[in-house]
């Protein structure tokens, strides 16, 4: 994890179309090198529990991930959970890794994962932010849905942002 720099938090800025809450770290970079999965406090500022710990913030990747959503997806990895023990397994194990990261920064008591974890599958954009945060290995779906995407970098960083963190270059993006 790293602490967020002014030009961090002006790409997330940028790719999210608002100003960021409860941001704590950036916890993955993509290949062009712009952040694009943050971790969040567990409470927002306001004090309002947020438990989605890994927040997936690059447009282009999470328009690709709702295009394995749309084509049903989550439904074949929900059905594959009830079927295959192993699987089963080793996602609740990444529900557990996913609890101990949150609990780690503040704890929600009461409150789930994210994503449908550990028992179905809810969101790929969870699931997706929580593998490249946490690397390969820890969360099978997440792992799977990622080796899914086409490579949603190689046009290039997904908003523009000026070294003075401003996130304005005068340049456009025609893919966001």
């Amino acid at each position: 994890m790293e602490t967020p720099t002014p030009t961090d938090t002006a790409a997330v800025e940028e790719q999210l179309g608002r100003t960021p809450r409860g941001l704590r770290a950036v916890a993955h970079r993509c290949p062009c090198g712009n952040p694009d999965v943050v971790e969040t406090s567990p409470r927002l500022p306001d004090g309002t529990p947020f438990p989605t710990t890994y927040y997936l913030t690059c447009p282009r990747a999470a328009s690709a991930i709702g295009t394995l959503e749309a084509g049903g997806v989550m439904k074949d990895m929900t059905a594959r959970l009830a079927e295959d023990p192993e699987l089963a397994a080793a996602y609740r194990a990444a529900h557990e890794d996913y609890l101990a990261r949150r609990d780690a920064i503040g704890v929600l008591p009461g409150f789930p994962s994210a994503g449908g974890m550990p028992d179905r599958v809810k969101c790929l954009h969870v699931l997706v932010a929580h593998s490249l945060a946490a690397g390969p290995g820890v969360n099978p779906l997440g792992d799977e849905a990622l080796a899914m995407l086409p490579e949603w970098w190689r046009k290039g960083p997904c908003v523009p942002v000026s070294q003075d963190g401003s996130g304005k270059s005068g340049e456009g993006d025609d893919a966001t």
